[in-house]
């Protein structure tokens, strides 16, 4: 779009929420000139045309990523939103600046030219993603959250600058320091019921995602209490009972009255999707999630095309029984030796974790749903760690070193996270999941699935001022009882009886381990043979076979491990490198 008078030209992705009411500024302020419509797009323009870049980004509320050419100064200048909602890749290539919304356009203009980076590839395969600023192309990188650039000269990289950050430790927290319990849950639902009902607003059929967890629970319910109709939910279920909870969120819709539609998820469905997933997913991407992700939006863009979600409620409000875990661990053994804690990791890996899992079987039934060989072996893997940084990096990577894996890189560049000292370890790592996992796993997993079948989603939880209150409220507010995400239980409470979620969080993961034994078995294998580990010249052939072999007998479950390796396998060769 051109502005009228025509001296910016843009280009936009996602969604401005506050649009009218800034378009009401504009007016009252005498900047705005002539209407030719009623887009929010029209609006960002007049509001870059009257305050700049910088004061625009500041006043949006919204997801999104655009770029902007100034035909008077000769810049163009780059944004995304706060949290990361919408993608947005550049980079030099050759003597030409690029920059999309999907890194396949790049691909496809300048596929010749691009090379794999081995250094991302290392950090893909211990995350599952690729971080920002990086992406799988050398010299292309992704725009990270809450950034902008303008550059007029393409000889240099550009350098991003934040336009936002979430809350430093103790800011903004007096006022709400002394809060009782339930001011607390008050001013978390009054901020959270605006966030929905400014993502309501819509000219086309709307819906929510509902699992039955918490997060999607509490969005549903305030998005049918500010509704005088039945809205329309949808949930996914599984085949296994281990993994489906779509019998929760079924007693949830009845109690709320939602028009509610349910999907089974099973083998076959999982297996015609995943030849699929390299044109989905721009670069490798390896949340094994993603499969009943893009299941879900198919079938809920049957009926809407704008689906609301809970996305963003573990990482805000503290919800990852992982944060209590790893930091009451690192509580217990910081204090011991490095080198005495380093032989009882060796001692714990002397059985595999199918020989752990026997062990297991004569414990007390009790204990025996909260131990097994699985993660027992895994603690194992973190009990070498220097410092809490370097075990919470290794409790969300599948291969814990990828200098042995990847061909071709050092350890220097495994991507392992580095914090000063923590006074709140909670919060750290809270920060490093919104910094890092939410935009980089969770996000691209929802836009790039929901967009596959033109399905629109939107996060109410991520609105930035529902962000800047999660991280205004302390641990000890957030997390009461040894349970995380209290406010949003609390409020949740006011909706739905406590029974109807209170339980042990599921995930929305599939059986992929038997599956990679099963109906996956043979894709996986021509994908893992010796000879095309050897061609393509990316991974060490010997760890990789010796960990599908394991897979496969059964002695030890590596189905994340290989799943993160078949990713990158399938990806390279859809693009045929």
């Amino acid at each position: 779009m051109i502005s009228d008078d025509e001296r910016f030209v843009i280009v936009f992705n996602g969604e401005i929420y506050n649009f009218n009411e800034l378009r009401e500024k504009l007016i009252e302020s005498g900047l705005a000139r002539v209407w030719r419509g009623h887009s929010d797009t029209e609006v960002l323009l007049a509001a870059i045309g009257a305050w700049g870049v910088q004061k625009t980004l500041e006043n949006l509320v919204g997801m999104f990523a655009f770029a902007v050419w100034d035909k008077v100064s000769k810049t163009i200048t780059l944004a995304r939103d706060r949290m990361g909602e919408k993608p947005l890749y550049y980079g030099i290539v050759g003597d030409r600046f690029v920059f999309s919304s999907e890194l396949k356009a790049i691909k496809a203009a300048f596929g010749s030219d691009l090379r794999i980076d081995r250094h991302a590839l290392a950090k893909f395969v211990r995350y599952g993603y690729v971080p920002a600023p990086e992406s799988i192309y050398e010299g292309i990188k992704k725009l990270q959250p809450a950034h902008y650039f303008s550059v007029g000269s393409f000889s240099s990289a550009p350098e991003p600058v934040s336009y936002w950050t979430l809350p430093a430790a103790g800011e903004l927290r007096d006022e709400l320091s002394q809060a009782s319990d339930k001011e607390v849950v008050d001013v978390v639902g009054e901020r959270l019921s605006a966030a929905v009902k400014s993502q309501m607003i819509a000219d086309v059929p709307l819906g929510a995602f509902l699992s039955g967890g918490v997060d999607s629970s509490l969005i549903v319910s305030l998005m049918q209490s500010q509704s005088s109709t039945s809205i329309n939910t949808y949930t996914i279920g599984f085949n296994e009972p281990e993994f489906d909870e779509a019998p929760y969120a079924k007693a949830i819709a009845k109690h709320l009255g939602t028009n509610h539609t349910e999907f089974y998820l099973g083998a076959d469905d999982a297996v015609s999707i995943i030849p699929h997933l390299p044109e989905i997913y721009d670069e490798p991407f390896a949340d094994s999630s993603q499969i009943p992700t893009i299941l879900v939006s198919r079938m809920t863009k049957q009926h809407v095309s704008v689906a609301l979600s809970g996305d963003g409620g573990d990482e805000l409000f503290a919800g990852y029984p992982r944060y209590q875990i790893t930091a009451g661990l690192w509580a217990r053994i910081e204090k011991l030796p490095l080198p005495a804690r380093q032989i009882m990791a060796y001692s714990l890996r002397s059985l595999s974790s199918k020989g752990w899992d026997n062990v297991c079987s004569i414990l007390p039934g009790s204990l025996r749903a909260k131990v097994n060989g699985r993660r027992i072996y895994r603690m194992s893997e973190l009990l070498g760690s220097e410092n809490l940084a370097q075990m919470y990096t290794g409790l969300m990577s599948q291969w814990q070193s990828t200098d042995n894996v990847v061909l071709g890189i050092d350890a220097q560049h495994q991507g392992v996270a580095s914090w000063e000292s923590a006074v709140d370890y909670v919060e750290e790592m809270r920060r490093w999941d919104v910094s890092q996992y939410l935009p980089d796993d969770l996000l691209v997993k929802v836009d790039r699935g929901a967009m596959s079948a033109s399905l629109e989603t939107r996060a109410p939880l991520l609105d930035h001022r529902v962000a800047e209150l999660a991280f205004s409220l302390s641990s000890d507010q957030l997390i009461k009882n040894g349970v995380g995400k209290w406010p949003l239980r609390e409020l949740l409470k006011r909706y739905v009886p406590t029974s109807f979620f209170d339980r042990p969080k599921a995930g929305f993961s599939i059986p992929l381990a038997q599956w990679l034994r099963g109906p996956l078995k043979e894709w996986a294998e021509e994908l893992l043979t010796e000879e095309r580990l050897k061609r393509e010249g990316y991974f060490d052939c010997q760890k990789i076979r010796s960990a599908w072999l394991q897979h496969q007998s059964g002695t030890y479950d590596r189905s994340l491990h290989l799943w993160n390796i078949l990713m990158f396998q399938s990806w390279l060769d859809k693009n045929n490198h």
